[in-house]
This record gives structure tokens, C-alpha cells and sequence, in this order.
């Protein structure tokens, strides 16, 4: 598939219509938001706020490091890693609702001044090189065909011997049953297995740092999430759509069918 298309049909699945105006309904208007408490609704990846919180830490943030998600959904990692570390964030998604919707919910915990958001494709980030200290990733590779050119760009926009913080959805033994969260048709979906992944951004110029099987973790997550139901409202159902019980329910089938995996992982740019 040629990289634009793909960009084109990324760009369709994560279409939210006046996603902003309806969250703007559901959310209390009458109080300052914390980053934590918008955690069941801004966090689009297996394990929501504690995955980006084991990333984080995993990845050793420090105050007033340069921070770059790619594939920044809402904002809610983005607000966290400002909150919780200290960190300047930037933000960059396909998707202008999303990407409207994020400036939106940071402006409501008062971080707009720490945090910032712009449409643009992970394959061709606006920003120079080496402009960041890390960059996150997370639950967005398993969209991109060429994966060789994403790992690329970004070790451009690092500096030498920063990080690289990946947490993924990675193929072990066959493919989930679709729709599914990242793609609701197969020929959407990318997903690599976890030593092609390493391979593939070792070979962009990184080394590993930190690498861990987060499988058995995303399996209790999902566990609890059958027994539990879904957080309160607004949460991600308000963002994806009505089906995303279903695209919720085929990923977690596949993970805990041993199908596919998560991997988290942090890498050092090379000098």
C-alpha cells in the first residue's frame, strides 16, 4: 500500500465527528480537570493510565525534558507526562477532531501553556532535527506499513542519545478477528511480531535501553475490564463510537488467545 493512502485511511477510521461539542455535553463545566481524572476517557491503548505511567517511568523522565507523542489521540499521555514529570509536550495526530478535541480537554486542566497539539503524520513530523529529549509512541506502529520510515523520522527529531518510548500491539500467532481498535478491516492493520519490531527500529539507528513483554499484564487488564465493565462516563466509548465494545472485545480475545501481544520498550538514538 503507498504511505499516502495508508495515511488516508488511518485518517478515516479515526474520524470523530463533533467529538469536542460532545464531550463538552458530558464533562461538569464548573470545575478544573486534572489530568488523572479524564484517564478513562484519554487514554487509547491496553491498560490506559497505568500503561503511560509505566512508560514514563520506564523511559526515566525529567523535568523540563522535550517531549514528542506520536499519534496523540486526545492528549491524555501528553497531559500526563506534563503533570506528573514536568515535561514539555508536543503532540501530533492524523486526526483533526482529535487533535481539536486535545487542545480542548488541555485548555480545561489549564496545561496549554506546558502542552501542544498540531495535525500531522508520524511519517513526516514538522519539527527539525534533533528538537526532542524523548519521544512516545504508544498503540500506534500497528497502523503504519512503513514501519522503516516511521522509526526513521523519529530518530531524526531526536537528539543523540535520547529516548524512544514504544508500547504496541506486536503478532505472535495469527492475526485478531476484525474490527478491531486500530483497524476495522485487515488490509489496515500492520502488525509486526516483537523481534521484527526490534529489528526494524534498531536498524533507524537505536539501541535497547528497557524491553518487556507486557502480554500477561494487558490479559489482567482485560480481565478485570469483562468483570468490571467500563469506567464511568464520558469514557472511551464517547471518543471511538457505539461499536467499540466489539472492537474492544476482539482485541482482548485475540490477546488473551495468544494471537497477539504488547510489547513495551525504550530505545537510545544512537550518537
Amino acid at each position: 500500500m503507498d504511505a499516502i493512502d495508508n495515511v488516508e485511511q488511518v485518517r478515516g477510521h479515526y474520524h470523530a465527528p463533533n467529538l469536542t461539542e460532545r464531550l463538552k455535553a458530558a464533562l461538569p463545566q464548573d470545575q478544573l480537570l486534572t489530568p488523572q481524572q479524564l484517564g478513562g476517557l484519554d487514554q487509547f491503548h491496553s491498560r490506559g493510565l497505568a500503561a503511560t505511567a509505566d512508560l514514563a517511568k520506564l523511559a526515566e523522565l525529567a523535568p523540563g525534558m522535550a517531549v514528542l507523542d506520536v499519534g496523540c489521540g486526545i492528549g491524555g499521555p501528553a497531559r500526563f507526562l506534563a503533570a506528573v514529570h514536568g515535561c514539555r509536550v508536543a503532540g501530533v495526530d492524523l486526526s483533526e477532531s482529535f487533535v481539536e478535541t486535545a487542545r480542548y480537554l488541555t485548555g480545561r486542566t489549564a496545561q496549554s501553556g506546558q502542552v501542544s497539539f498540531q495535525v500531522a503524520s508520524a511519517l513526516g513530523l514538522p519539527f527539525g532535527d534533533a528538537a526532542f529529549d524523548a519521544v512516545f509512541l504508544q498503540h500506534v506502529a500497528m497502523n503504519i506499513s512503513d514501519r522503516a520510515r516511521l522509526y526513521r523520522e523519529i530518530r531524526r527529531v531526536l537528539k543523540p542519545g535520547g529516548r524512544f518510548a514504544t508500547f504496541d500491539v506486536v503478532l505472535k500467532d495469527g492475526e485478531p478477528n476484525f474490527p478491531v481498535p486500530w483497524a476495522r478491516t485487515p488490509e489496515a492493520s500492520f502488525l509486526l511480531t516483537a523481534e521484527a519490531t526490534r529489528y526494524a527500529i534498531e536498524q533507524a539507528g537505536f539501541h535497547a535501553r528497557a524491553w518487556q513483554d507486557d502480554t500477561e499484564a494487558a490479559k489482567a487488564w482485560i480481565m478485570q475490564m469483562r468483570e468490571s465493565g467500563p469506567p464511568p462516563a464520558p469514557n472511551l466509548g464517547q471518543v471511538v463510537g457505539p461499536d467499540f465494545p466489539q472492537l474492544l472485545g476482539n482485541m482482548g480475545r485475540a490477546i488473551v488467545e495468544g494471537r497477539i501481544g504488547v510489547l513495551m520498550a525504550v530505545f537510545e538514538a544512537a550518537f
